[in-house]
Formats: structure tokens, C-alpha cells, sequence
């Protein structure tokens, strides 16, 4: 049997409560995420192909500029949602899944009216940032990973039921939310893991070797320069209200 999957919490609980209560005070307007959209949001943002500045993704969390009390928690609010990416980002890095915020058994309800289908619908605002890096390149491979969260968000039901209908029945509903965690580790190997370079072709017994046949080698032949390594830069409007 294998071994479960490790989990990561992206935030400690006291600073999910600071950024719970900024989402909710009157701080911010009433189309702003709350905590289980954005954290879906922000794992977008870290799972996203090429980066999104946050002078693009704090005024689509907050659905228009917060009115802060002070400098000072404009700054522990923002640093803190940073912070969730950054976290995500190095958890996924090392094949850990981030631990979510939610259980995920539906117990037979729709899951577009539960926290899994806020979340979705926050994972798939923070995926509209930036649609033509997600799509553009990997379209299909994007398309089938990314179904599940479609699906469950609510997001295109109107647009296309067919997706809705996906999650009609309980079972198939049920399987689709369990496949959420590795989806997050599937789509970051996607998009952040470069593949390996083919290993070298043994060299055949007699071939030239650097330095023969009245070739120099370079006095920097052992500076081979970058090592091997991956380039890591890179809805449902508003999401949904508690």
C-alpha cells in the first residue's frame, strides 16, 4: 500500500484568523474572496506558468483597493498572502501537497455549495489572471487537469452545462474532490518542472576526446556555466462569500 502523501499547512491558524477577519471586516468590499477562495487563488498564483505581479492579483483578491487602518497592516496583510505563495510554492517544490482548509467528503451535497467549490472557484480566478500562459502552450494537458476545479467551481455552468453535469451524480462528484490534492502537485509538474535533458550517449571507444586530434581544450573547460535547472517565473468574479 502506498504511503500517504505529506501535507503542509501554507499559514500557521493565527495567521489565517488575521487574514479571516481582514476578508471579512468591512475593509474590504463584499466581492473581495474570503479565506477558502483566496487560498485557492493564491495557490493558483503559485502553481501559474509564468508570474503575475501583485500589482495585477491584490486588487482581483480584494475586488478593489482594501481602506486599511494603517500602513503597518496593509503591509502584515499583504507580506501574509505572499507569504501563502511563497510557502505553496517551496511545499510543492519538495512534492509536498498544502494542506487545504476544508474535509473533503461531500457527504452528498453539490459541492458547488460548499467551501470545496469556493475554493475551486478562487483556484479558477487566480487561473484567469493569466489564461493565455495556462492554455496557451499545454491546452490539453491544462484542460484535463484542471476539469475537476471547473467542474466543482460553478464556474461555467452557464457557459457549458456539460461541465456541471460532470459532478451530477454524488460518486462521480465525490471522486473528482479527491483527486484535487495530487491535481495541485500534477499541475505544478506541469508547468514549473522542466523535463530532464537526455543523458549523453556513452562515447564509443576510440572517438576524439577534448584535447586530442590537435584540439586545445579551453583553459575554462571546467566551467561548464549554469548547471542544469527549470525557469520558475512565470471566474467566477469576486468568488464566493461566506
Amino acid at each position: 500500500m502506498a504511503e500517504p502523501v505529506q501535507t503542509q499547512p501554507l499559514l500557521d491558524d493565527e495567521s489565517l484568523d488575521i487574514l479571516d477577519e481582514f476578508l471579512e471586516s468591512d475593509i474590504v468590499g463584499p466581492e473581495a474572496l474570503d479565506i477558502i477562495s483566496a487560498h485557492g487563488f493564491m495557490l493558483a498564483l503559485a502553481i501559474a506558468p509564468r508570474e503575475v505581479p501583485s500589482s495585477l492579483w491584490l486588487p482581483e483578491l480584494f475586488q478593489g483597493q482594501p481602506s486599511y487602518e494603517s500602513p503597518q497592516q496593509e503591509a502584515e496583510v499583504v507580506s501574509l498572502f505572499e507569504q501563502m505563495r511563497a510557502n505553496a510554492i517551496d511545499a510543492l517544490e519538495h512534492g509536498v501537497l498544502p494542506e487545504l482548509l476544508f474535509e473533503l467528503e461531500l457527504g452528498g451535497v453539490d459541492p458547488v455549495e460548499t467551501p470545496i467549490g469556493d475554493w475551486c472557484a478562487g483556484f479558477m480566478e487566480g487561473v484567469f489572471m493569466d489564461e493565455e500562459a495556462w492554455f496557451g502552450t499545454q491546452e490539453e494537458a491544462a484542460a484535463e487537469l484542471l476539469l475537476p476545479f471547473m467542474a466543482i467551481s460553478g464556474v461555467f455552468d452557464d457557459e457549458d452545462p456539460e461541465i456541471g453535469e460532470l459532478i451530477a451524480d454524488p460518486i462521480g462528484a465525490q471522486r473528482f474532490v479527491n483527486q484535487l490534492p495530487e491535481l495541485l502537485l500534477d499541475l505544478y509538474l506541469l508547468y514549473r518542472v522542466p523535463p530532464e535533458s537526455p543523458k549523453p550517449s556513452p562515447r564509443r571507444k576510440g572517438s576524439a576526446a577534448p584535447g586530442a586530434a590537435g584540439i586545445p581544450r579551453s583553459k575554462h573547460a571546467g566551467n561548464k556555466g549554469a548547471g542544469k535547472g527549470g525557469n520558475k517565473n512565470g471566474g467566477k468574479g469576486g468568488g464566493k462569500k461566506r
